[in-house]
């Protein structure tokens, strides 16, 4: 019983693993989209740090690069 357990761990381990790898590659096999992700994600950084007196249009522009991320993160997902 307890093999059979390990041997489950060690099965959804090396499945977690393989995964990972596989989704690293495809990132990294689209290194646009990739920097884009990086730039919406320091975009959202600076706007969440700003100070929220821009009349409603910070929180626009955070809900909107949201979305950007998103967006992004799909098109990605769909290129594999």
């Amino acid at each position: 019983m307890h093999f059979q357990k390990s041997a489950r761990n060690a099965v959804l381990l090396t499945l977690t693993m393989t995964t990972g790898i596989a989704v690293g590659a495809a990132w990294a096999a689209q290194p646009h989209m990739s920097a884009a992700m990086d730039a919406l994600r320091t975009a959202r950084q600076e706007l969440v740090a700003s100070t929220p007196n821009k009349g409603g249009h910070r929180e626009k522009a955070i809900q909107l690069v949201n979305q950007a991320i998103e967006e992004t993160r799909l098109g990605m997902a769909s290129a594999r």
